[in-house]
């Protein structure tokens, strides 16, 4: 019986380092892209482009726009400004879209009942994240246990990043070969700009900073990447 796992793929930086790691170890990997009608068409097309030049067994983008009526988010509405750096303050920032992780996650898991796909795989990282309470491992492994007891499935939610800081993300596409292919190729930017993007948003700074953390400290940050994924 083929090894199955389903990805949640939005074509940033963490869920393609998520891709990278994941298709030596399984036999098929589906790639899942929700279309929410995010902020930036450009975030599903990338998605679509890297899912085949890395060799996803499927790319399928799945329509829930059903969350764009409900979560309002600046990531959801053009009116609403994205934060710039530390501009969030204590509050949830603005780019959090509410209930999104808890929709994408249980369809995942609904997609990977029918493939017979023994995991679903997240980029959510508790680590150096933006203060997304969808992004804790308390709420992947409350969600996990509620979609194994409503599905009668023992379906796990992997989340290979969860532990990792920006910078050790970076080493793990090193790792793999495929450093320059996630600096250049993925869409983090909230402001839609593809690779280094805008340079002023939240999400660019935490990319920035954590690829020059690595670059400065690569022997240390790698050494502690392997010791957290037990790579060799």
């Amino acid at each position: 019986m083929s090894k199955k796992a389903v990805m949640v793929f939005s074509g940033g930086q963490d869920s393609t380092t998520c891709l990278i790691q994941a298709l030596p170890l399984y036999d098929e990997v589906h790639c899942i892209t929700f279309d929410y009608g995010q902020r930036h068409v450009a975030e599903i097309e990338v998605a679509q482009k890297l899912a085949k030049q890395l060799g996803a067994t499927v790319h399928k983008v799945m329509d829930v726009s059903l969350l764009n009526v409900l979560a309002i988010s600046s990531l959801t509405r053009d009116n609403i400004p994205v934060p710039t750096v530390n501009s969030s303050g204590e509050s949830l920032p603005s780019t959090f879209v509410p209930g999104r992780n808890i929709l994408f996650l249980t369809l995942a898991a609904i997609y990977a009942y029918q493939v017979k796909a023994e995991t679903v795989i997240t980029g959510v990282c508790e680590t150096d994240f933006s203060g997304y309470p969808d992004c804790r491992d308390e709420f992947v492994k409350a969600l996990n246990q509620a979609l194994k007891l409503g599905m009668e499935y023992d379906v796990r939610l992997d989340t290979p990043l969860m532990w990792l800081n920006k910078a050790e993300t970076w080493a793990l596409a090193d790792y793999h070969g495929q450093l320059e292919l996630v600096r250049e190729q993925t869409l983090t930017c909230y402001n839609g700009i593809i690779g280094t993007g805008c340079g002023e948003c939240d999400a660019c700074n935490l990319r920035a900073r954590g690829l020059n953390d690595y670059l400065q400290n690569k022997t240390t940050v790698m050494q502690s990447l392997k010791h957290k994924l037990q790579l060799k």
